[in-house]
């Protein structure tokens, strides 16, 4: 994969956890790559450090060791300020369990981002309305998260994710919480970011079933990517 192509890369990723007197190295010096366009998933047992690597990628913790590249920006030697702004603008995040505001309606829920952006609040509302519609959540702008079933708040969080069209969304375990159908839709939302969209998604998943429909399927085991 060229680097033109690479929307996000990592280089030498290392990340220990001091406790107990001693460190336990979580990552263990992680190469990783994708491209815009391309749904890579990641996949390993419980304590392989999936969602470790996909913290550091979105620059939600900073790794002992290493750096990532965001569209050849890199991340780490930002300060906490321009970090912050860069993760608003450039990455979109969806995680088992959605983290929807309770008091917002769905259209404000996904419109937030933009808020945050400092985009008007007609205008953030307008777009919000326009992206619910086209995933199909048209009849549900105004209801809040407990009005919805899972399924549904699930797809507002990718509505929220996708909201400022970054380059890379990190999903962790998205359908995690979700039935076959709902956990259907929800991947197909990921794949349609990814083919359609042109955003390079990484999706951390324990079902073997959606990872076999990735583009790309990355083992991880210890720390390490086999």
């Amino acid at each position: 994969m060229s680097s033109a192509a690479q929307a996000l890369r990592a280089t030498g990723l290392v990340k220990d956890y001091a406790g107990g007197g001693s460190a336990t190295r979580a990552l263990k010096g992680v190469d990783f790559s994708v491209a815009g366009g391309e749904l890579c998933a990641v996949v390993g047992p419980s304590g392989a450090g999936k969602t470790t690597l996909l913290y550091l990628l979105g620059g939600l913790a900073r790794p002992s060791e290493g750096d990532v590249w965001v569209g050849g920006q890199p991340i780490f030697q930002l300060e906490d300020r321009a970090l912050s702004r860069l993760r608003n603008r450039r990455l979109g995040f969806v995680f088992q369990y959605h983290h929807l505001l309770p008091e917002f309606d769905a259209t404000d829920n996904v419109a937030l981002p933009l808020r945050v952006g400092g985009l008007k609040v007609e205008t953030s509302r307008r777009r919000a309305q326009t992206l619910l519609r086209q995933m199909g959540l048209g009849g549900r702008l105004d209801h809040r998260p407990g009005e919805l079933s899972g399924g549904e708040q699930q797809r507002v969080a990718i509505a929220r994710a996708l909201i400022a069209n970054p380059a890379v969304l990190l999903a962790d375990e998205p359908t995690g919480n979700l039935d076959k159908a709902n956990s259907d839709a929800v991947f197909a939302l990921l794949q349609q970011a990814a083919h359609e969209g042109g955003q390079a998604v990484v999706l951390v998943t324990h079902n073997a079933d959606l990872a076999r429909r990735a583009d790309r399927v990355v083992h991880m085991e210890d720390g390490a990517i086999l």
